[in-house]
């Protein structure tokens, strides 16, 4: 008896939601970051490799699995500058071109700060249900070392005609959050 009452406790803890875990802030940018009226919180870091580092921060209610806005920051430590950077991205969504459509992209060179911005649309139509994403990405060199820092918006819509939707608001979205992104005041990055 008291074995099954244990069991059936067991089940309902766990059957609880559980909170969101907490993440390390491994970029001096623990958040929240307000980015065009729109808190967005910490929700996932990852290092892929001894010099590279990412964090994304969504707003409240959204996951990284699932979102609809999105702000990513990055860190590369080493010899490459935002150009050599940039010119990656450009060269992944070149190949993606071949199987994605939707791909396409365009790219401003600041010269006077060395800044690079990326903006690029990208899907996923073979996915239930399909998505379109557009980012911005700008890369800066890094305040401190070398390296280059990336501070980015991501936006993504759903389904048929969530991606229809999106795709038509796309060149008044891309205006603004470009302009935004362009002026916004970047919290400093730095590897921790």
């Amino acid at each position: 008896m008291m074995h099954s009452k244990l069991i059936a406790l067991a089940a309902m803890v766990l059957l609880l939601p559980t909170p969101a875990l907490a993440q390390s802030d491994l970029l001096g940018v623990p958040g929240p970051i307000s980015f065009q009226g729109q808190d967005y919180v910490l929700a996932w870091t990852s290092q892929p490799s001894d010099a590279y580092f990412k964090q994304e921060y969504v707003p409240a209610g959204q996951t990284v699995q699932a979102y609809t806005d999105m702000v990513l920051v990055e860190a590369v430590a080493g010899a490459i500058t935002p150009a050599q950077a940039a010119a990656l991205q450009v060269q992944s969504l070149a190949a993606r071109k071949e199987t994605d459509p939707v791909a396409n992209h365009e790219i401003i060179h600041n010269d006077a700060t060395g800044e690079v911005l990326l903006d690029f649309v990208v899907s996923d139509l073979s996915a239930d249900p399909i998505l379109i994403e557009w980012n911005a990405y700008r890369y800066m060199p890094l305040a401190e070392g070398e390296g280059v820092a990336l501070f980015a918006v991501s936006r993504r819509a759903y389904g048929d005609e969530g991606a229809r939707e999106f795709l038509g608001s796309l060149g008044a979205v891309r205006g603004e959050a470009i302009n935004a992104l362009a002026v916004f005041d970047i919290p400093t990055i730095s590897i921790r």
